[in-house]
């Protein structure tokens, strides 16, 4: 049975008992502040277990695509190493909003694997909870009578609270679950041990394929439990050990769904999967990551040196370097996988077919871009060889292997292996404590304790009217207090806003909550899943009272303006460079628009100009805004409406029109009610901000028409300065000719003084012991004529060591060169005796063994280099 069939086979399974099929929601996840990436199938629905919304369907189906790289579920040092490990998984899954509960969950589990799939029952095993006095629960008696109704309770183990317990995070909803796991054993093996004893004890062929989760508590901020008002059943199972079972696999790269892969890298590299454990090791990596690379993209994050971005960056960067390393790739290859993943992918998740191409050129550049910094980082190990080989150390601290891991993207086994190759060693335990430092730094930076919600009225759930309303009258119902690196901060939900919350890159409203007795600033307004949050200066004093909401309307009315001339930006964008433009992120507030969108060129002047035209002109038409509510998706999608890859939309949209042939968007932002009312749309800045992706900054109204006033007084200004010429341009022309020619002339008068500073200096060398040395103190005017300087003294005279002093800009600079044959004769280093002279000066520096530079803070040490230097070389 291929894979694709057995995908297909769960869905229609759970079709047939009246599931709703729902689409993967997109891997990268929006408006969660605990969640960097989807990591559960269960994560779109969190909100219907939080109580935060009515589910639309009581039962649910779906395959999620899933990311664990960062955090509590971070599994990226197994992947490739083992052979059930991934960064990107699928995970089947079905779900009941206070529907049906265990019996039905895990009778229809039981019929699924070995009715449809025809698992063999005699190989699977589950477990339940075995009970946990610290939370005072006892054993899952009930799941433990159905289960034994259907096989031997040989086969049915209790599990601990750790494998048998699952919670959302600290607090939430969470329960307890049942495991099927799966015996891939031999039968000669399987005769030998019982699987009893393997279930959960990481044996690589007795593993879980299928968690059913019982959602029946909440865990709150004290730590007790509560018991949830419905209870809801939550399954995960992992596609790739399904089919490896159902394949009958010892392992996950065995089947349909990575051996194609496996095949394209093994003959794009020449090598053979199977004969050699580095080289499959490095195969089943590259297989494993151009899924989480790619799907990623896909869903709108690009690689970056930060945050989610950062971590994409560090799993593509992974897979590179094991190319490199181990298969010989010196240049990009990944990306020619994209096809083949199409093909593999195109039918469940549409997105990456849609985006091929981009998601192709975003990965190749990427790879060239390491490749580089691996070139780099060689060098850098070249220069800590040629270091360490002076000094007479052997071993590479581990802080420096750890800055070749952290800067250059070496893996410790890589520079490892480098320094058994040169006769050194590494020191792992320093390494590993850096490793450590940097641990702590992250989860430092990203621990929030957050209190239970303090519930003031009736959760009937929150009315947003701030598309029609900027005030209205609100009751809290619930308020809470958090506290993280921002200090304490405090958070209100109100029944009905009219507070926008940031989403979509428009910020989030400010404004005021006034009662009888107090006045509460709103400093940000936020979305926690679906949940409308304000943040505000203080907690009330009075939270049952009656409030007056109101959005600061200044704030609104600009952000409106900005939002309104992204939509236009996107319809120019395309009208000017082509379709294949695409919205990849945007930042929208009252001072200024950021416009991040798909194309590989730098925007000619022309372009920009054209853009701003059409934008402006559709300004000036005064088009107004055709707003559509609750319209279904399918029907504004064929209204032409433009969606955002990486969006999750439901199954009623909001359709933004300015004018039907030029601006369809489905959008959740504020708009204004026509585009004249923006005024005017000057694009201030154009540039990359990533491989394949443009940053357009822009202002609008107020800000725009001051931008304009600003350079026509700067116009005016320098008119005044060049007496009011006739023609301004010709003018600065003429300034510009005399410029370069007084330029050309000093470089000349600079060639002649360095022609005769060089003879003095040859004049002044002393005999050492074989070599021409000079030390001196120089007058320069750049670090460029220093350098020269030193080279034309190296092209004249043999067996030279200069070492040179001077003072440029007001700074000290030195400059140390040795002939090469007296490198390797002498044992010398340019590098590092420069590094031990920048101590006079209070700086460092650094260079080749034949020819290095520093620079310093102290130019009263400039004497102090020039002895130290004789003293130094005299010994030579």
């Amino acid at each position: 049975m291929k894979a694709k069939e057995i995908r297909n086979l769960f869905i229609q399974f759970f079709e047939s008992k009246k599931h709703h099929y729902v689409p993967s929601s997109p891997i990268v996840v929006k408006n969660d502040p605990t969640l960097m990436f989807t990591n559960a199938g269960m994560n779109q629905f969190k909100d219907y277990f939080l109580g935060n919304e009515d589910p639309k369907f009581l039962r649910v189906a779906n395959s999620q695509k899933c990311l664990r790289v960062s955090g509590k579920h971070n599994d990226l040092e197994e992947v490739g190493v083992d052979t059930y490990h991934h960064t990107m998984f699928e995970m089947l899954g079905n779900w009941s909003f206070g529907d049906y509960f265990k019996k039905e969950a895990i009778e229809w589990a039981w019929e699924l694997l070995t009715e449809v799939y025809q698992l063999p029952k005699d190989r699977l095993y589950v477990s339940v909870f075995g009970g946990d006095a610290g939370d005072n629960l006892e054993r899952d008696i009930e799941a433990f009578q159905i289960w034994s109704k259907i096989l031997p309770e040989s086969r049915i183990i209790f599990g601990s609270k750790k494998d048998n317990f699952w919670e959302m995070g600290d607090t939430g909803p969470c329960g307890p679950c049942s495991e099927i796991h799966v015996d891939l054993r031999s039968d000669e093996e399987r005769q030998k041990i019982d699987g009893f004893d393997l279930v959960n004890n990481d044996h690589p062929q007795v593993i879980e394929i299928w968690n059913l989760v019982f959602m029946q508590f909440n865990r709150v901020a004290d730590g007790s439990l509560k018991e949830l008002p419905a209870k809801h059943v939550d399954t995960g199972m992992g596609f790739e050990r399904l089919v490896r079972a159902i394949q009958n696999k010892s392992s996950n790269y065995d089947t349909d769904v990575f051996t194609p892969f496996i095949q394209a890298v093994a003959a794009k590299s020449g090598k053979e999967y199977g004969k050699d454990e580095k080289i499959d090791i490095a195969m089943r990596v590259i297989v494993d990551h151009i899924r989480a690379i790619s799907f990623t993209i896909a869903d709108g994050q690009l690689p970056s040196n930060n945050k989610a971005g950062y971590v994409i960056r560090r799993i593509l960067r992974r897979a590179v370097r094991y190319g490199y390393t181990f298969l010989g790739f010196q240049k990009p290859f990944l990306y020619e996988l994209l096809p083949l993943l199409t093909e593999t992918f195109g039918d469940i998740f549409p997105e990456v077919a849609a985006q091929q191409d981009f998601i192709a050129k975003v990965i190749m550049e990427e790879e060239n871009s390491f490749l580089r910094t691996l070139d780099n980082g060689l060098k850098k190990l070249d220069q800590i060889k040629e270091e360490m080989a002076a000094s007479g150390q052997a071993v590479i601290e581990g802080k420096v292997a750890f800055e070749l891991y952290d800067t250059f993207g070496f893996p410790l086994d890589l520079t490892s292996l480098i320094a058994r190759e040169n006769g050194l060693s590494v020191d792992e335990k320093g390494f590993a404590i850096e490793m450590e430092k940097q641990k702590t730094r992250s989860r430092a930076a990203a621990e929030q304790e957050t209190g239970d919600w303090v519930m003031v009225g009736e959760d009937e759930g929150v009315e947003f009217i701030g598309y029609d309303y900027l005030e209205s009258q609100s009751r809290i119902i619930k308020y809470r207090q958090i506290k993280d690196k921002k200090g304490d901060r405090f958070q209100l939900v109100l029944d009905r806003t009219p507070f926008y919350a940031e989403s979509g890159g428009q910020v989030g409203d400010q404004g005021i909550l006034q009662s009888e007795i107090e006045n509460i600033k709103v400093l940000d307004t936020k979305k926690e899943n679906d949940l409308i949050v304000h943040f505000v200066d203080r907690l009330p004093v009075k939270p049952e009272a009656l409030f007056v909401s109101k959005v600061n309307g200044e704030k609104r009315k600009l952000s409106m303006n900005n939002h309104t001339a992204t939509h236009l930006l996107h319809a120019a964008l395309k009208q000017v460079l082509g379709d294949h433009v695409q919205q990849k992120g945007s930042l929208v507030n009252e001072e200024i628009l950021r416009f991040d969108f798909s194309h590989f060129a730098k925007l000619t002047e022309e372009e920009i100009a054209q853009v701003e035209s059409i934008v402006n002109t559709k300004i000036r038409e005064n088009i107004s805004l055709n707003e559509q509510r609750n319209v279904p998706i399918a029907e504004a999608k064929n209204q032409g409406a433009t969606a955002l890859f990486g969006e999750k939309y439901g199954d009623f949209v909001r359709v933004i029109t300015f004018d039907r042939n030029f601006s369809v968007e489905l959008c959740g932002g504020t708009h204004v009610s026509s585009t004249g009312v923006i005024g005017l749309f000057k694009i201030v800045s154009e540039g990359s901000i990533s491989a394949g992706v443009r940053r357009i900054e822009a202002i609008t109204a107020d800000a725009a028409e001051a931008y304009v006033n600003d350079q026509f007084q700067l116009v005016k200004e320098i008119q005044e300065l060049l007496k009011n010429p006739r023609d301004v341009k010709k003018s600065i022309e003429a300034l510009i000719q005399e410029r370069n020619e007084l330029k050309k002339e000093l470089e000349s008068l600079h060639t002649q003084q360095a022609g005769a500073l060089k003879e003095e200096l040859i004049r002044g060398i002393v005999q050492v012991n074989g070599t021409n040395q000079v030390v001196a103190k120089i007058s320069l005017p750049s670090a460029d004529a220093l350098k020269k300087l030193a080279f034309e003294l190296k092209n004249e005279v043999d067996n030279v060591i200069a070492v040179l002093a001077a003072e440029i800009d007001g700074k000290p600079q030195l400059a140390v060169l040795i002939s090469e044959n007296l490198v390797a004769e002498k044992s010398l280093n340019a590098g590092l005796l420069v590094r031990e002279l920048a101590k006079e000066i209070d700086g460092g520096g650094g260079g080749q063994p034949f020819f290095a530079t520093a620079g310093g803070k102290n130019l009263a040490g400039l004497p102090g280099v020039l002895v130290k230097a004789k003293s130094l070389l005299a010994g030579i």
